[in-house]
């Protein structure tokens, strides 16, 4: 090994085993280990641009096993991405680029936030659909402007973790090729030897999905890994997972222990630590200039290739007009089309519907007017009205197929969702019924966290499932999710809330967006709106002045009208407030709010039929919620409705004991 590349190597361990111990806190062991390949990757085979880290074809790479952060903060440190030492100081530390674990959007060069086990890895089966996708709807026989790669480095616990597991099945159906996995096998854990809980053979685990498996035998054998590296890049019809064996805690005194893995290792093991690896500086976060300037001159090939590339792209789009303006429109900033203005968006009869079939509708609409909008559902398209009825489905012979069929696979599914959305240039939607939201909320709150996009088409969405009973009727899955910063709960009550929902998660950049959809018919109502996108509006004034107000979402808005006409007839006059997104809603200004909810106006009773928590806020002190604080049942929804106490008459009389 050159002696630069070993100084190469050695400043990437020696770096972030200073960051760990300044930190008081983090994981060593991994960056010990793993430096190697990492380096190896980075310096020969990863097409990337410190100088433009936001360039469109650059291969991605995901630290899937996101404890070891401190080994990309080092990479993008000394590849000039703009960490500096300064910033390696502050790891873990408020307010600084280097937090405990990566965070896409935060920290320049991080392509997904990880930390929690797998799902680094099942966003970049996402990344890597996303990429086969863009591919074959831009590239030509004589201009390849989407051709990269995405690696992800994995470790044991990724690899426990079902998530991987469902993604990377996947990925194996799908032949995925530009997929490169990267195994960190150091069969060590936090709690000692993988052997305790982790027996099965990895390799023909991933062979049986439909792998390429390769074997390095030393992790530190550079040689070894490029030519894995290599192979994987020329295989054509799977993607490959390369097993590296390493060691935990490498050059340490703690090598192969599960003490290496996650505490700071002291002065002494430090020190150690430096003389077992040859370094001779004793001074944390002291890098010798030739060790920059080595890294400086394998940046400067990243930027030659970026210029190649937009040289490339450059012709291509004076050879080809109509793909530029096509690019356009996947990579544009707004919505190429206009739809709060398309009347025809919004025209749907007064025909009863469930608001999942409306929502099919729209997505069909939208289909030719979007073209980057592309997903599925977890093996339930029929009843979730996702499929796009004149594309292809996303496969191994149509990946311009905007379908993806992702299997019984929802955690998966979400991940890949994530993937996609982070990669760039695809708006990505995925279905299966609510329910369920509760195999998808850890890959759901990371889209929150990282302030993308995806869409989560969740249909079935109440007690009106019936007869599938209460394994299938979510009950707290509303309250769950609005519970989840930075997620928008859209739970529309007819056809014009649901073009609402579906035009609200279309737009809105930074925020992913849930959209909670009926199974059963539900009417079209009279003063129902655009307003919908507000989150909150009086869907049905009084005749007369009001005196209080009835609140509700979804299936229940309809129920809230009739009661508001039958406490008419008694006297009693109330408005109807339709809400059915209390994030929107209380993201209006307050002169908007007080409108539609009056301070005066403390009589009030929120009507829906799932848990009451998350409604007490709007009732007050004087205010009542009829929910539902108890698990479903089977039968007919209609009887279920009805033993739950959401009749007309009911919530006549609830409202008026709050007189």
């Amino acid at each position: 090994m050159q002696k630069i590349v070993e100084q190469a190597i050695n400043s990437i361990r020696i770096l972030s085993l200073d960051g760990v111990e300044k930190a008081k806190s983090g994981h060593p062991g991994l960056p010990l280990g793993a430096a190697p390949m990492a380096y190896e990757l980075w310096a020969n085979h990863l097409a990337h641009n410190p100088k433009n880290p936001d360039w469109v074809n650059r291969d991605r790479f995901v630290l899937s096993a996101g404890h070891g952060s401190m080994l990309i903060y080092s990479l993008l440190h000394l590849f000039g991405y703009g960490l500096t030492i300064d910033d390696l100081k502050e790891f873990r530390q408020w307010d600084s680029k280097t937090p405990g674990h990566p965070e896409y959007g935060h920290t320049v060069g991080v392509e997904t936030t990880t930390g929690p086990l797998g799902a680094g890895v099942s966003n970049a089966v996402g990344m890597a659909v996303a990429e086969a996708h863009l591919a074959a709807i831009f590239n030509k026989d004589d201009h390849k402007v989407i051709d990269h790669y995405t690696y992800a480095l994995v470790g044991d616990g990724c690899l426990m973790e079902g998530v991987s597991a469902e993604a990377l099945a996947f990925a194996g159906t799908q032949k995925l090729n530009k997929l490169i996995v990267l195994y960190d096998s150091n069969k060590i854990t936090i709690e000692g030897s993988t052997d305790l809980a982790f027996r099965e053979d990895v390799q023909m685990r991933m062979e049986s999905y439909g792998f390429n498996v390769l074997t390095v035998a030393d992790g530190n054998d550079l040689k070894a890994i490029a030519e894995a590296i290599e192979q994987a890049k020329s295989q054509t019809d799977a993607p490959t997972f390369i097993e590296i064996k390493t060691q935990i805690g490498y050059g340490s005194p703690l090598v192969g222990t599960s003490k290496a893995h996650s505490d700071p290792m002291g002065e002494e093991k430090v020190a150690a630590t430096r003389k077992a690896l040859g370094w001779d500086n004793q001074t944390p976060f002291e890098v010798d200039q030739e060790v920059y300037k080595h890294f400086e001159a394998l940046a400067a090939i990243g930027e030659q290739k970026e210029a190649d590339w937009q040289s490339d792209f450059d012709k291509y789009v004076e050879k080809y007009p109509e793909q530029k303006e096509l690019w356009n429109k996947y990579y544009g900033e707004e919505l190429p089309v206009d739809l709060y203005n398309d009347e025809k968006y919004w025209e749907f009869g007064d025909k009863d519907q469930a608001t999942r079939n409306v929502s099919g509708t729209i997505l069909n609409y939208v289909a030719d007017k979007i073209p980057n909008l592309i997903g599925g559902s977890a093996d339930l398209a029929p009843s979730n009205k996702t499929f796009l009825n004149d594309y292809a489905s996303f496969d191994i012979e149509s990946r311009e197929g905007r379908n993806i069929h992702f299997g019984v696979r929802e955690h998966g599914m979400a991940a890949i969702m994530n993937g996609i959305a982070v990669h760039g240039g695809l708006h990505a939607y995925g279905a299966t019924f609510f329910v369920f939201t509760d195999f998808m909320k850890p890959m759901m709150r990371l889209a929150s966290l990282m302030n993308i996009n995806p869409t989560f088409v969740m249909t079935h969405d109440s007690i009106g499932v019936g007869e599938d009973g209460p394994t299938h009727e979510p009950i707290e899955q509303l309250s769950m999710l609005r519970a989840q910063p930075n997620m928008i709960v859209f739970r529309p009550a007819d056809a014009i809330e649901t073009a609402a929902g579906w035009l609200v998660a279309l737009t809105t950049k930074t925020t992913p967006t849930t959209l909670a959809l009926s199974r059963q018919n539900l009417p079209q109502l009279a003063g129902s709106s655009k307003d919908a996108m507000k989150g909150g509006y009086v869907i049905s004034e009084a005749k007369e002045e009001a005196t209080g107000i009835l609140i509700a979402t979804g299936s229940e808005v309809s129920l809230a009208i009739d009661a508001q006409e039958a406490l008419a007839a008694e006297g009693i006059h109330v408005n109807v407030v339709s809400m059915p997104s209390q994030e929107l809603f209380d993201a209006q200004d307050e002169a908007y709010r007080n409108s539609v909810l009056p301070k005066h106006l403390t009589s009030r009773l929120a009507i829906e039929a799932g848990t009451t928590q998350s409604w007490y806020k709007y009732v007050g002190f004087e205010g009542d919620v009829l929910g539902i604080n108890k698990f479903g049942a089977s039968a007919p929804g209609e009887r279920i409705f009805k033993e739950y106490g959401f009749t007309k008459e009911n919530v006549v009389n609830l409202y008026k004991k709050l007189k």
